[in-house]
């Protein structure tokens, strides 16, 4: 479902800038934590959002699992550049950062033993990263990171279904949780090996906690629910999440998958009122609460449209520069007439003196466009209100989009006019 389109013109950013690289692990030391700060900063992007479970095929078909750093190399490498097959010259870390990464590693995993020195999987032989015969952009993977990978190759290649293959992939989602081969292999793995999904929740509980803006865990964690079919965790836990950070987009999408799927719209409309009184600029609160009435009363029915105009500019009333209400304001009438509800024109008019925004004067620009079009009376001095309002934004309220204004000034002046002498305000603008 799409939210309530803009109100008025673009003014301005309608929104926070929100990351879409999905988190890195945290680390249990504050060296880890300067490795992985830095990684963040090199490292390329990550792969695109899977809402499908990948079909399994051949090792040539895995995704290429994600390294830690990237450093660039001439493209003829010593020895051969990488044609050995294990993703480049000798495939060992370089240089002084790589260098510290295993150092790092080695004091961190004290008593950790490498699959290729394990005794009950030597029967496996393990399937190095392919990166072609001349990688330009080689990627330094930690001596732990080969290994595991290229174990779960091997074992994803053979379509193995055991318990060290089960064990394996949380080996592997410990080093890259954002890698949906793994987890697609791990949810065959659940269902093959007939595994508790309970505990099975408990694990990508965690997580997320930790991770809380990986695409595929919240994947992961909506398959464990329809598998289920058992959402009693789900409400309280999202709302754990978005306490810790309220514009969350995974956490806000699996809310609504949640409550749609499993009907749980009841108090629903209490907690976005709620998050909105802490926040009223959040404007995925809004976007919920147009979800919540759109998929439950609707707005057809005019005592709800009323309580929500009249909530709505309640909210403008408290903070007017907040665009996040004028977008919800329109996007609930713009379908029956901006200028068609009662008393609004009256309404905003006088909440200018006060409460001018930019956001206010934009809304009713297109309030007095809606009248132009449904051959409002007076239609000439309905013109001018709107051009003198243009003017306004463009060298009082909104003068970075000047320009923008006055093209809709002309725009209505070509549209709308009856040829007759216009005003000077209405000179001013050619």
């Amino acid at each position: 479902m799409k939210a309530p389109q803009g109100a008025g013109r673009p003014l301005g950013a309608a929104g926070t800038a929100r990351s879409r690289r999905p988190d890195g692990p945290s680390s249990p030391s504050a060296l880890r934590e300067a490795l992985s700060s830095h990684a963040a900063a090199l490292a390329p992007s990550p792969p695109a959002p899977q809402w499908f479970r990948p079909s399994h095929g051949s090792s040539s078909e895995v995704m290429a699992a994600e390294g830690v750093v990237t450093v660039e190399r001439p493209l003829e490498g010593e020895g051969g550049g990488g044609g050995d097959g294990d993703g480049g010259g000798d495939g060992e870390p370089e240089g002084d950062f790589g260098q510290l990464l295993e150092e790092e590693e080695d004091v961190e995993d004290a008593g950790y033993v490498l699959y290729r020195d394990r005794k009950e999987w030597a029967d496996i032989e393990p399937i190095p990263q392919n990166d072609g015969p001349n990688p330009v952009v080689q990627i330094i993977y930690s001596e732990k990171f080969r290994d595991v990978y290229d174990y779960f190759r091997a074992v994803l290649q053979r379509d193995e279904r055991s318990e060290r293959a089960f064990k394996l992939t949380a080996d592997a989602i410990e080093l890259n949780a954002a890698n949906y081969t793994v987890w697609h292999f791990r949810r065959v793995l659940l269902q093959s090996l007939g595994k508790d999904l309970h505990e099975e929740l408990k694990y990508i509980t965690a997580i997320i906690e930790d991770q809380p803006k990986n695409y595929q865990v919240w994947h992961h964690r909506r398959v464990l629910v329809e598998w289920l079919q058992d959402p009693s965790q789900e409400l309280e836990f999202i709302a754990d999440i978005l306490h810790q950070d309220a514009k969350n987009y995974h956490a806000w999408q699996h809310r609504q998958w949640v409550i749609q799927e499993f009907k749980l719209w009841d108090n629903e409309l209490d907690y976005v009122d709620q998050l909105l009184r802490e926040d009223v600029r959040n404007n995925s609160v809004w976007n919920q609460r147009h979800f919540v009435i759109f998929n439950t009363t609707g707005y057809d029915d005019p005592a709800v449209l009323d309580r929500e105009v009249q909530y709505t500019l309640e909210m403008i009333t408290a903070v007017p520069h907040n665009e996040s209400a004028w977008n919800y304001l329109k996007g609930i009438l713009q379908d029956r007439g901006l200028s068609q509800y009662p008393n609004l024109l009256e309404q905003l008019l006088n909440l200018q003196p006060s409460h001018s925004s930019p956001y206010l004067i934009a809304f009713l620009v297109d309030m007095y466009e809606d009248m132009l079009e449904n051959q409002c009376d007076n239609k000439e001095e309905t013109l001018n209100k709107a051009l003198e309002l243009c003017e306004i934004l463009a060298k009082e309220k909104d003068t970075i989009r000047k320009e923008y204004w006055r093209y809709i000034g002309r725009s209505l002046k070509n549209k709308h006019s009856s040829g007759t002498e216009q005003s000077t305000l209405t000179d001013k603008q050619q």
